[in-house]
């Protein structure tokens, strides 16, 4: 990959990027369709879910069983899970090594938005937990788009306010969206962002769309540290 000499701003994904929360998220979706006969391993919801919103989540997963989910039912399924999460995390979450503190350094250097599929309640308590709930210039959640990714709506969205808070047009090809997922990587590179891939969450292979692949984010955000604004 040719080295980027310059940067408008960086867009981080949340869950498996910021936060090691997807476990948390998996035990919350497996508390929810148990009684439905629906859980599944951790493998299979790396492998079908990871990187949906909640709403697409549920659909794809009573889809895949061949049953039908009525949109009462899923708003009721949306809100057990959002419980769930709120219970699991209550104690604590855990960030990546050094991550608060590194962000904070990027955000000294870079205009920075967080690009989400999950709800705005499940993120506003962590970031209070890691001390980044006043680093982001603006903040997308699965509230604010009719899609999830792999759609690009949520990543057009967090560029176009980004640049509205900032008072100027941004360049989506000079934004680095940081992902940990294929259907994250697919949202920002169809939105035209740069995508600078962790492996986190996939291996190296499963990630490798992506325009670069790290093994873990401290080494992207060492990288976004050594380019010119």
């Amino acid at each position: 990959m040719t080295e980027r000499k310059s940067i408008q701003a960086v867009v981080f994904d949340f869950d498996g990027v910021i936060a090691d929360t997807e476990p948390l998220h998996y035990q919350s979706f497996c508390r929810v369709v148990a009684p439905d006969g629906l859980a599944c391993t951790w493998e299979e919801y790396v492998r079908d879910y990871i990187g949906y919103d909640d709403r697409d989540l549920f659909r794809a997963a009573y889809r895949n069983a061949s049953r039908t989910l009525s949109e009462s039912d899923l708003r009721d399924r949306v809100k057990a899970k959002a419980l769930a999460f709120i219970e699991l995390t209550a104690d604590g979450v855990h960030a990546y090594d050094g991550i608060p503190e590194l962000i904070h350094h990027v955000h000294a250097r870079y205009p920075v938005a967080l690009c989400s599929g999950a709800l705005r309640s499940d993120i506003d308590p962590i970031l209070g937990q890691l001390g980044l709930s006043h680093v982001f210039q603006t903040i997308v959640t699965a509230e604010d788009v009719e899609v999830s990714k792999p759609d690009p709506a949520c990543y057009r969205l967090a560029v176009r306010r980004l640049g509205e808070a900032l008072g100027r047009t941004l360049v989506s090809g000079d934004c680095v969206a940081i992902e940990d997922t294929p259907s994250g990587i697919q949202a920002a590179k169809a939105a035209g962002l740069t995508v600078w891939a962790v492996a986190h969450t996939h291996d190296p292979e499963s990630i490798a769309q992506a325009d670069q692949v790290f093994d873990a984010l401290p080494e992207i955000l060492d990288r976004l540290g050594g380019c010119e604004q």
